[in-house]
């Protein structure tokens, strides 16, 4: 693959300094002040017109002058010169800009109008643009500190994004003082081009950055910023603190940065989805971020702890609990075990307090002995320096132990001056240690947290209309209808015609307008029946006396349908009353009220929102959210979250609820939401779940025209698996060959495919010597992003052990969106069959059905037959005399 886009903002040859000052406490002058301290390697030219020489430096009038090639421009002057000095920059050729001036679009209209000015400059020549508002860029390596920030850097492997000037000083600084150093820091501003999508995906394929820091107020694009978050937490672990938790700092975040800030349960489900850990505090920040570089791993989330004393052992269980991390339930076996070597008036259970007293041996015996035990996925163990206590000693025997096992062991000698040998022989031998119980508890719950998000990650749910077709066709109608007669919430028979055209179970119900047809409609459904009245503008209509339930005596429904009428028309006498509805009466004794629907966040579109319902809905505010699309997976994991998983368990005399057809609506659901933008809101209350099933009793949908796309799901914030992209295809044998986007259980035949190419074949895909891929390269080429990237395989004998894949081909698109790269393979004892011809051509349209103008890829100059198919279809083939070995084949769509 080429070079990343952002790798010259990251790594300039240059750096124009426009603004740069002699003056001690000018933004200009303090950016130059750090270029020259940190050793930067390349070019520096101040620009300032009222100055022939800076800081020792020749000095510039204008970017003009300069007659160098320019990389990087840093503007450090008043936001109205900037675009005059952008168009200037664009026009050189230079390659990258950051704005660190405010005054855009945080300050009001006229500020906007300025920032989207500089940013179309910038997206005319080509320049990506970070900022405006921003502290800028730092890359300690090539001595790059392209920021106003005083402190000393340090090199590291951990990288810093964050939107926050001000948040960036402050952990800088601190960063300082604790030794601690960075690959690389960004402060992006207000994200007006370059945002946190552009740079997680630089930093993904950055080989000097082992794990990333995030600090989010808000994001202007949600679709790039979960896309770079997935594509980055793929490869390495992704630490992310957000605020604007609250209603104030919502307001405060918005006004700082001008981007948009959403539900803050619903960031917590994109943080999950793509498979990162949110922290809520910056010294959680850093210890995530510690714990996740160390590469301890752990398989599940349950926490054993072994301690001489109980204090912080309860101290340690209190986090736990705090955490929704589960203490193990220990076997009885290893209680037996433990009992031969601990003295007789030991816990006998998790926390295992060892006493006191306890000794080296005593400390590598119940390490050993839980570690060994199958109900335990990590150990904690404490120590409190006590009269009869060696630390040093008990730390040795933990190291003993743990070398025993591959499950992590966590150590936390609280103290100071007695165990600090202890915390050497820790750090020597690998272990993660802490200074309270609480941190070590954080810490495994930060490991526990990464593990089940990169579960979630890989989820890539497949369309449902694969086993059941679904009227989408009809059910626009039924909305077009609506919003043709100027209305925007669907009546209670339309939402119910919605849910079963998606096959989600409702309950029969009539519209009526008079006693005498509710009548009718009563002995048509058999009683007893429900009565509802029919209002599209009353959303709960038990509050105005809009329900009767359990109606059994026909006379008893003529009487509810008059009573009902004129009950409401007085409590509401501006609501338009359409009569009323008339529903067969569930008969569910064990039936429990779920509610469930769609909720639009501002930022990142429809959300499954999930928990408990009937009229006591809001008062519990039992709910999760999760973002679609959904699987059986994610279902069971949005159930789980929720108080509501209790209830649907078997308790006193009610049986266990049947949770597959729950598990289904809730992926029907997701299904609504991929395929009706639509809908703005929808609320299932109640869906009644019981050991039968499920029903939906009552729905209300509220509807709008979709917004201006230009594809399919422009409206989501996750792009589906597109089930339109598969086909089948026949071999000259006549065998037949699926041809479909690659999915994450792919990874195994991807593995094989990859391994059977030959040494030449290899050489041709990667331009280098491979024998296999690495897990990374797996991951990152099995778990793709369908709205940035699209790879296609063809495979024979799918869902069977013999599953086999011929050919890939795919493509990545560039940074502005319309041009992409492509890369092809095919096994070489399939070649000359015409898969590549075929595989090529299919991902052509794919591409140019998305957008894509122009194809291009590197192709090596001795591949003739990659280069002549590529004539054939149309490629031009263009020379370059700097790299005569690597062809370019480049085709407008």
């Amino acid at each position: 693959m080429k070079k990343h886009y952002l790798k010259t903002l990251f790594e300039p040859g240059s750096v124009a300094i426009v603004g740069a000052s002699d003056e001690a406490h000018s933004v200009g002058g303090q950016i130059l002040r750090n270029m020259q301290e940190c050793g930067f390697k390349g070019e520096i030219y101040p620009v300032n017109p009222d100055c022939e020489a800076i800081q020792g430096l020749p000095c510039y009038p204008r970017l003009r002058a300069i007659d160098h090639p320019i990389d990087l421009v840093v503007f450090a002057v008043p936001a109205e010169q900037i675009p005059t000095m952008m168009r200037e920059a664009g026009d050189l050729g230079v390659r990258a800009a950051i704005v660190i001036s405010a005054g855009f679009a945080e300050t009001g209209p006229r500020g906007e109008s300025l920032q989207n000015e500089i940013v179309d400059i910038a997206k005319t020549h080509n320049i990506p643009l970070m900022g405006p508002n921003c502290l800028g860029i730092i890359r300690p390596r090539i001595g790059l500190n392209a920021t106003s920030a005083k402190s000393q850097v340090q090199t590291g492997k951990v990288a810093l994004v964050a939107q926050s000037g001000a948040f960036c000083t402050a952990l800088l600084d601190w960063a300082n003082s604790e030794g601690f150093g960075f690959s690389a820091v960004a402060s992006l501003g207000a994200t007006a081009d370059v945002g946190f999508g552009d740079v997680l995906d630089y930093l993904a394929v950055d080989p000097e950055t082992k794990s990333i820091l995030l600090y989010v107020e808000g994001v202007n694009d949600a679709r790039s910023f979960i896309s770079g978050l997935r594509v980055a937490a793929r490869l390495k672990p992704v630490v992310v603190v957000k605020s604007g938790r609250s209603e104030s700092g919502t307001r405060a975040a918005v006004s700082h940065t001008g981007a948009l800030v959403g539900s803050d349960a619903v960031f917590d489900s994109v943080v999950e989805r793509a498979g990162a850990v949110r922290v809520h505090t910056v010294s959680q920040l850093f210890a995530a971020a510690r714990i996740l570089a160390s590469n301890v791993r752990v398989e599940g989330a349950r926490l054993a702890i072994v301690t001489n004393g109980g204090g912080p052992g309860v101290m340690a269980a209190d986090r736990a609990s705090d955490l929704h991390v589960p203490l193990a339930e220990l076997a009885k076996e290893t209680i037996e075990k433990l009992s031969e070597v601990l003295p007789g008036h030991w816990s006998h259970s998790d926390p295992v307090d060892i006493l006191g007293d306890a000794d080296h041996q005593r400390y590598e015996d119940a390490t050993r002995l839980v570690l060994a035990d199958k109900n335990v996925d990590g150990v904690l163990v404490l120590l409190a320096p006590q009269a009869m206590t060696d630390p040093t000693a008990c730390a040795e025997g933990v190291i003993a132990a743990a070398k025993q096992s591959r499950k992590p062991v966590l150590a936390c000698w609280m103290g100071e001056l007695m165990v600090r040998e202890a915390r050497r022989l820790f750090g020597e031998a690998g272990i993660p240690q802490f200074r309270s119980p609480e941190a070590g508890v954080d810490a495994f719950g930060y490991l526990a947290c990464y593990r089940r998000n990169q579960k979630v990650l890989l989820q890539v749910p497949p369309p449902l209309s694969r086993q059941s077709e679904t009227d989408v066709e009809g059910v626009r109608l039924i909305i077009e209808n609506a919003l043709g007669d100027r209305r925007s919430v669907l009546s209670n028979t339309e939402s119910k015609a919605l849910l079963r055209a998606f096959h989600i179970p409702v309950s029969p119900a009539i519209n009526v307008s008079s006693a005498a047809e509710a009548l009718i409609a009563a002995e048509n459904l058999g009683l007893p029946v429900a009565m509802k009245i029919n209002c599209p503008s009353i959303e709960h209509k038990s509050d105005v006396s809009g329900v009767r339930l359990n109606i059994n005596e026909p006379r008893s429904v003529r009487t509810a349908f008059r009573e009902m009428m004129e009950e409401v028309a007085a409590q509401v006498p501006e609501a338009r009353l359409e009569g009323v509805t008339v529903e067969a009466m569930a008969n569910r004794p064990h039936g429990r009220e779920i509610m469930l629907g769609i909720i639009q966040d501002p930022v990142f579109g429809p959300v499954i929102r999930f928990g408990a319902g009937g009229v006591a809905s809001e008062v519990f505010a039992d709910s999760q959210v999760a973002l679609p699309p959904l699987n059986e997976y994610l279902s069971k994991q949005l159930i789980s979250g929720t108080r509501m998983a209790q209830f649907l368990r078997k308790f006193r005399n009610f049986p266990e609820a049947n949770l597959a057809p729950l598990v289904e609506v809730l992926q029907r659901i997701s299904e609504m939401a991929c395929e009706l933008p639509e809908i703005r809101e929808m609320d299932i209350n109640p869906l009644l779940v019981d050991e039968q099933g499920v029903i939906a009793l009552d729905a209300r949908i509220r509807v709008g025209p979709p917004k201006t796309s230009t594809s399919r799901y422009d409206h989501m914030a996750i792009h589906p698996y597109p089930p339109e992209l598969e086909s089948t295809w026949q071999l000259p044998d006549g065998s037949n060959v699926v041809i479909r986007p690659i999915r994450p259980e792919d990874a195994g035949c991807e593995k094989q495919f990859v391994e059977n190419l030959s040494a030449e074949s290899r050489y041709f895909r990667f331009m280098q010597s491979l024998d296999k891929l690495s897990p990374l390269m797996l991951a990152r080429f099995t778990q793709i992003d369908y709205d940035r990237e699209m790879a296609l395989i063809a495979i024979i004998n799918e869902d069977t052990p013999q599953a086999r894949i011929l050919g890939v081909v795919r493509y990545v698109s560039n940074s502005d969106r319309h041009s992409c790269e492509f890369a092809l393979t095919v096994g070489d004892e399939w070649q000359r069959q015409g898969i590549g011809r075929h595989l090529l051509q299919r991902l052509m349209f794919v591409a140019r059905d998305r957008g894509i103008e122009v194809m291009e890829g590197e192709v090596l100059s001795n591949n003739s037959k990659m280069l002549r198919m590529c004539q054939k279809l149309g490629f031009r083939i263009v020379h370059n005399s700097d790299e005569p070995d690597v062809v370019e084949v480049r085709r407008h769509l």
